[in-house]
């Protein structure tokens, strides 16, 4: 079977960003990742052994010159010392863990330096989504000249709707072509003609450069569930936020802030952050509801809401961001980030709902024990964790209380 991924900045941009402020902040961290498949999909019969065979093969993808140029053009607020880092970067599959049980179940884990998991994440997602559906032949049926139509009518409808938006469907893309095909469709149609709306670029560093588009993204869930596991939940936002500070310097200033909900958060949340950040993502719970939250912290602090921006990525279509763009209009400066619907709507196939969640962290390597984590955002539905974390962690933060 061919190779699934050949290019080393296939992935998204956060990887990357998260990774630079791992090693400034936290060079020693060790970290467990583990895979969750939400759906309890029963996979092919050796689908493990293919699934190792893939990841062995990341082994002999390294970053190109043409890659570093790039991000160097385009990413300025990533420091030098960091593509120094990357080109001396080899995957290690040692560092993963992979079985199937006798009814067909996936396990998947990562265990190391936190600085060389990080990047594992979304590749090996995009792999496990893409081998799916070729070892089950769902791959036979993917018109992917349909999906282009399908996709500019998409890009129409965000355009004139005035929608600011982005690609964030790398991990659970059907394959590497879909979400080439999106791209592609989505930049061609928007240059067609002038539209209130707007087509930022997408969060796969490889087709931000194969395309010449901005490369999105900020940090994900797991830096703050890393800081709460090594340091404690209440305070994990706060140190977050210093960490992003001190790396980026007012740069990438969207904050992700639903790891352990709003209520914490918002605690967290100080006049000096509001001013710096220049933005929130809602990723979990209702939007309606989260942006409004927003507002009203922003006009606590005598901050105006209308100048903040606030970027909707949760399970989003293309109907629920036009929906959104209606009510948050005049309310702040709405983006979106829109994953799955956009590289992985094919007729006839069912998306994967699969993760790999960050469970537990310490904070050297010369520590005896790990202490686990977990994450509780606004939706239950996106909790991980053990059971007995989750219960740990929602005590700490009072939250059965609210």
């Amino acid at each position: 079977m061919r190779q699934i991924i050949t290019r080393f900045t296939d992935d998204d941009l956060y990887k990357f960003t998260m990774c630079c402020a791992v090693i400034e902040n936290y060079p020693r961290a060790q970290v467990k990742y583990r895979f969750s498949d939400r759906n309890n999909t029963i996979y092919p019969p050796g689908f493990a052994g293919e699934l190792r065979r893939q990841i062995k093969l990341l082994e002999n993808v390294v970053i190109t010159e043409e890659e570093i140029a790039f991000m160097r053009r385009r990413c300025r607020y990533i420091p030098a010392w960091f593509y120094s880092f990357l080109k001396g970067f080899r995957y290690d599959s040692r560092w993963v863990r992979v079985s199937q049980d006798g009814e067909g179940h996936l396990s998947v884990e990562f265990e190391g330096c936190w600085s060389n998991t990080i990047l594992l994440e979304v590749k090996v997602l995009a792999i496990i989504s893409e081998l799916y559906y070729i070892m089950t032949g769902g791959d036979s049926g993917l018109d992917y000249g349909r999906y282009y139509d399908i996709s500019r009518e998409k890009a129409r409808r965000m355009l004139e709707a005035g929608c600011v938006y982005s690609d964030f469907g790398t991990r659970r893309r059907a394959s590497f072509k879909a979400q080439d095909t999106v791209i592609k469709a989505m930049k061609d149609f928007q240059e067609c003609g002038s539209y209130p709306g707007r087509f930022i670029g997408t969060s796969n560093v490889y087709f931000a450069m194969k395309y010449d588009l901005v490369p999105v993204g900020t940090m994900a869930h797991e830096l703050i569930c890393a800081l709460g596991g090594m340091y404690g939940p209440q305070m994990a936002n706060n140190l977050a936020m210093k960490t992003w500070a001190r790396t980026y310097r007012g740069a990438l200033g969207t904050f992700l802030y639903d790891t352990y909900g709003w209520r914490i958060f918002s605690l967290n949340f100080s006049e000096d952050y509001a001013n710096m950040f220049k933005g929130l993502r809602v990723d979990s719970g209702d939007n309606y509801k989260e942006l409004d939250l927003i507002v009203g912290k922003y006009r606590s602090l005598n901050i105006d809401p209308r100048g903040k921006q606030v970027i909707f990525s949760n399970g989003l279509d293309v109907d629920s961001a036009i929906g959104i763009q209606r009510y948050a209009s005049g309310k702040c400066l709405p983006s979106f980030g829109i994953g799955t619907h956009f590289t992985n709507d094919f007729p006839g196939i069912k998306p994967m709902n699969i993760v790999i969640k960050l469970v537990a962290a310490k904070i050297t390597e010369s520590w005896p024990f790990y202490c686990k984590t977990c994450k509780l955002s606004e939706d239950m539905g996106k909790y991980s964790g053990d059971p007995e974390t989750v219960r740990c962690f929602r005590q700490l933060l009072r939250l059965d209380e609210e």
